[in-house]
């Protein structure tokens, strides 16, 4: 008997989807957004909504199960990864003293992503809080080519980055979830 579990969707319609188009819900009515702001901010919660697909239906050690040894990557890490990631960006564009780390030094939001049912709960409530903070804090800024922040990003190169990180996340998503219980789709 083997460890690898078999590929399997949801879709029907299309097979290498990961829910039928009329499931989706990063599928909306209508046209694609006007506006390049209105495009970003589209853009991030489509990468945002897909990660939440990703660990939908898992428990625990699921969700903690490091899959690709040895690598301290895991779904749960990512959460706790991104949540930690919007804090920083905040950090970088705030001013005052940054909010310390939510997880620790180091590789803390990854090792740290353990198989309990508590935890579990901390990093969705942080990273949907964590989100929302950021997502406030750059509300005031809709000028794309402004500049802020310690390092004088421009806003645009603050959404951009955002939206970069979790479309890298997201495709380390479909490969641990693909190992953790065989379901694939984008």
């Amino acid at each position: 008997m083997s460890d690898i579990p078999d590929r399997w969707s949801r879709a029907d319609v299309y097979p290498d989807m990961w829910v039928d188009p009329d499931e989706d819900p990063r599928n909306s009515d209508g046209v694609s957004p006007d506006g390049e702001l209105a495009t970003l901010r589209d853009f991030l919660t489509g990468y945002r909504l897909t990660l939440r697909m990703k660990c939908e239906g898992l428990d625990p050690e699921q969700l903690a199960r490091r899959s690709v040894p040895p690598s301290t990557m895991s779904l749960l890490g990512l959460v706790r990864h991104l949540a930690e990631v919007e804090r920083d960006w905040r950090n970088w564009i705030l001013p005052g003293d940054p909010a310390p780390k939510l997880y620790g030094a180091d590789d803390g939001d990854f090792e740290g992503a353990l198989a309990e049912q508590e935890l579990v709960e901390s990093a969705f409530a942080d990273l949907a809080r964590e989100q929302a903070a950021t997502d406030a804090a750059l509300a005031e800024h809709t000028d794309l080519g402004a500049r802020m922040g310690h390092d004088g990003d421009s806003v645009r190169e603050l959404w951009v980055h955002r939206i970069e990180e979790y479309a890298r996340h997201c495709g380390h998503a479909d490969l641990l979830r693909e190992c953790t219980d065989g379901r694939v789709g984008q």
